[in-house]
């Protein structure tokens, strides 16, 4: 089969021919692969970033964000079987660990990420787990919803979390409008009664985010927070998402946050710097966010069934990766971009 490998850090990625993975094990799912999301952790792969933590061999494929059709099961697996069309939950888990069984199975203890740390989907087919297995909707294609399996998850995990804290009257500010924002924009309008305020810095991102259930949505410049500020007489949002995280979002997060309110931090890239007496004085939480459960995926893909949440993607032939890498890197991908097999 053809896979997307990394062959070493600060190179381009390479296409090889690979053996098709085979079950070997009884809760073994093989999954062809109808659609793998390209993600900006990919990018951070490839600079290095991940290496350490992840400690993975080279060379391996890349790819986090994978859904398909099922392929080949073990003699164990008995919620999917051939042919089911799969959305594939990124964490391969044990279900064992007092994490799985809290249903917090992301932070599993014995858990695998393929894509990060094993063999990903940038490829025609990949071995993953029963216990990852999402079946999609009919009316819902892999090639479609694919980049849901990671940055949709992510996305959902923290509006869910938003909208557990807020209330009819409460306004929400969202801050970044592209892969996930986009997506944690429309999750936050299908579940939640706040008024939602979203900042870009791209004014076609500001244009999407009105079409897709925004309130009110802003350029982002030099005046943003007081912009902000204004919105929401001069107090704040009750909760800010910040799906950015670097190019000093996280000073303006904060600054926008109410007071006794709560900014969630998604994106990466820089350090939360704040002295510990604004936080006691004003009672900010700062809460980070990570990928969402199985059951946040399930809740997403129920979403997408009622047409609530759409991913806007750019779909590449798998052959074409080198191109979704570069359109990623330099800023031309809106929404998602999709490598198709």
């Amino acid at each position: 089969m053809k896979a997307v490998r990394v062959i070493g850090y600060h190179q381009k990625l390479q296409m090889d021919d690979l053996p098709k993975p085979e079950v070997t094990g009884p809760h073994d799912v093989v999954v062809r692969i109808g659609g793998a999301g390209v993600c900006r952790t990919d990018l951070h792969i490839l600079e290095g970033q991940w290496a350490e933590k992840s400690q993975v061999t080279l060379p391996y494929t890349i790819g986090h964000e994978n859904a398909g059709w099922v392929d080949a099961v073990g003699s164990a697996v008995t919620n999917v079987a051939v042919g089911d069309k799969v959305i594939l939950h990124p964490l391969v888990t044990c279900g064992l660990c007092r994490a799985c069984r809290a249903g917090n199975d992301v932070h599993c203890e014995n858990s695998k990420f393929p894509g990060i740390d094993s063999d990903g989907g940038y490829a025609e087919y990949l071995k993953t787990s029963a216990r990852s297995c999402v079946k999609i909707d009919d009316s819902l294609e892999p090639a479609d919803v694919a980049a849901l399996a990671d940055a949709g998850l992510t996305a959902y995990h923290a509006a869910a979390k938003a909208a557990r804290l807020l209330r009819a009257g409460d306004r929400c500010v969202i801050i970044g409008a592209g892969g996930l924002g986009h997506i944690g924009i429309q999750v936050m309008h299908a579940i939640s009664p706040a008024e939602l305020i979203v900042v870009d810095r791209n004014p076609d991102a500001v244009k999407l985010a009105l079409s897709i259930g925004a309130d009110h949505a802003i350029v982002a410049d030099g005046n943003l927070v007081q912009q902000v500020l204004d919105q929401t007489g001069g107090h704040g949002a009750e909760v800010v998402i910040d799906f950015v995280g670097e190019g000093g979002s996280t000073k303006q997060g904060i600054a926008m946050t109410r007071r006794a309110g709560n900014y969630l931090v998604v994106g990466y890239g820089e350090n939360v710097d704040v002295p510990t007496i604004d936080l006691v004085s004003s009672e900010i939480n700062i809460l980070g966010n990570l990928v969402g459960s199985y059951n946040d995926l399930v809740e997403l893909m129920a979403l997408a069934a009622q047409q609530k949440v759409r991913l806007h993607t750019v779909k590449y032939a798998l052959d074409d990766f080198q191109s979704a890498i570069d359109d990623l890197d330099a800023g031309r991908v809106r929404g998602r971009a999709i490598l198709v097999p």
